[in-house]
């Protein structure tokens, strides 16, 4: 499997500075990023790490969602992943990731309630991004539309 990179130019100190993220391997975009917008309410035209960890987490999990519920012999319809990536003080000082709330919606033929709950439990624990993100508390909220 291939590496992807994403590149990032930044200029100027942490409150005063800003700079751009580059999706390189994909070439789809270049995105501004400031720690000031990061830690504020309204992004502001901006993104951050957290939201392209959001981003990186519900495209993975769709994927690992959808892989695992045709295992399990069912047929995915259709699936919406939304990540909530929260950032706040690290008691050792600093800032860290302090939680992950995926929330999904699906709609899956052959499969009960029950399946696709188990389903989407084991996609939180086998995706490879949830597996890089271990040291996160990741909460699940799921249900079938």
């Amino acid at each position: 499997m291939p590496a992807r990179t994403a590149r990032t130019a930044w200029n100027g100190g942490l409150q005063d500075g800003s700079g751009q993220v580059e999706l390189t391997s994909s070439k789809v975009g270049t995105y501004d990023v400031s720690f000031p917008k990061r830690a504020a309410d309204e992004a502001g035209g901006t993104t951050s790490p957290e939201e392209l960890v959001a981003a990186a987490h519900s495209s993975c999990y769709a994927m690992q969602f959808s892989a695992l519920v045709a295992e399990a012999g069912g047929t995915p319809q259709s699936v919406e992943v939304t990540a909530d990536v929260a950032l706040g003080p690290d008691p050792a000082g600093g800032f860290r990731l302090t939680g992950i709330t995926l929330t999904v919606r699906a709609e899956v033929e052959g499969l009960d309630e029950a399946a696709v709950l188990a389903v989407a439990e084991e996609a939180k624990a086998t995706c490879p991004v949830s597996k890089a993100l271990t040291g996160v508390e990741i909460t699940l909220d799921a249900a079938l539309v």
